[in-house]
């Protein structure tokens, strides 16, 4: 609470203060009172107004600080009504009676969203399990009739399935407790299996892929993990110069196993690279390319969050790095032994 602001406010009580000392001067002058005493009067007058008044915007901002100290605490601001204890002053009631009620319609408001959002996420959720029907229906009618046109059909399918599962872990990636199982995988498998999800966009684009041979194993969420490295997989490609060569190797040190990701693509420009896993951010490839939605990397940076799997990218001109780091947990090991 600012003091100018208090004391401007109070402007009207002192001037009804001094309009008060002011005729009971003249009447007491007018009685046949002393000049002295009626300033010795006025003296006594204008001493305890100002202490009154002091100790008073002493006391109000003691409280304001208070109640702005509880609502920094706050991280849902709109809460502050619940930690505010009843006003003493009659005014100040009326305000806290109408915070109350903003608390409980603002509180209406956000409960009403959340069950909208919820059931519109149980919508898409439920739309993309029925699209995957007819759309597994055509690969295999396309891979048991295979001619020229229908492995360029594959290929697109391909990306319908890569969209439809990008947005199907958008909308789970919210409570991915919900859905993930943590147990120990081999990387290998799930690496050889993320290159066989992208086979025909691999073929289509002539891309060679070079697994390098590990047996590590780490304890994840395998259909989480295989859902980030489709997304790495089909960026390498996208972002090719041409003869796509991807390169997937593991490295292991003292406290996490490093899966490592390399292209020899165009690379991300040095600028850009600090905000790759924004959201919806797209950088200069992806406006030059005019095909980015910037969704992929920010859903991979938020997927290995949640799994609490490191994620980094390094790029220059001859390609670019992606690094995902698996702790080593012991812990598990030590239960299931």
């Amino acid at each position: 609470m600012s003091r100018r602001t208090y004391w401007k406010n109070q402007l009207p009580v002192v001037i009804f203060q001094l309009l008060c000392m002011l005729m009971l001067s003249v009447f007491l002058l007018a009685v046949g009172n002393s000049t002295d005493s009626i300033l010795l009067i006025d003296l006594v007058w204008v001493l305890l107004c100002a202490a009154a008044m002091t100790c008073r915007y002493r006391r109000r901002k003691r409280e304001m600080d208070r109640l702005l100290q509880m609502q920094e605490q706050l991280e849902e601001k709109y809460l502050i009504p619940e930690l505010m204890p009843l006003p003493e002053r009659a005014d100040d009631q009326v305000y806290y009676f109408l915070l109350k009620d903003a608390e409980k319609s603002m509180l209406e408001q956000i409960e009403a969203g959340r069950r909208e959002r919820a059931e519109y996420k149980e919508y898409i959720e439920q739309w993309i399990h029925e699209v995957k029907t007819p759309i597994t229906a055509m690969k295999l009618l396309c891979e048991n009739n295979l001619y020229p046109f229908t492995r360029e059909l594959l290929a697109e399918l391909e990306k319908v399935t890569r969209f439809t599962e990008q947005a199907l872990y958008y909308a789970r990636s919210e409570q991915v407790w919900k859905d993930y199982s943590v147990r120990e995988i081999s990387l290998s498998a799930v690496v050889h299996n993320a290159v066989a999800d992208n086979r025909y966009l691999l073929m289509h684009n002539k891309a060679a892929v070079e697994v390098a041979d590990f047996d590590d194993m780490v304890f994840t969420d395998e259909k989480w993990v295989r859902f980030i490295l489709n997304q790495l997989i089909v960026n390498a490609v996208k972002y090719s110069k041409g003869n796509p060569v991807i390169r997937i190797c593991t490295q292991r040190g003292e406290e996490a196993v490093h899966l490592r990701i390399e292209d020899n693509g165009i690379g991300i420009p040095a600028q850009d690279l600090p905000r790759v896993f924004d959201k919806g951010f797209t950088g200069e490839n992806g406006r030059a390319r005019q095909n980015a939605t910037g969704i992929g990397l920010y859903l991979c940076k938020r997927l290995c969050d949640k799994l609490d799997i490191g994620l980094s990218v390094t790029s220059d001109t001859n390609g670019t790095v992606i690094d995902l780091s698996f702790r080593i947990n012991d812990f598990f090991r030590q239960v299931q032994g």
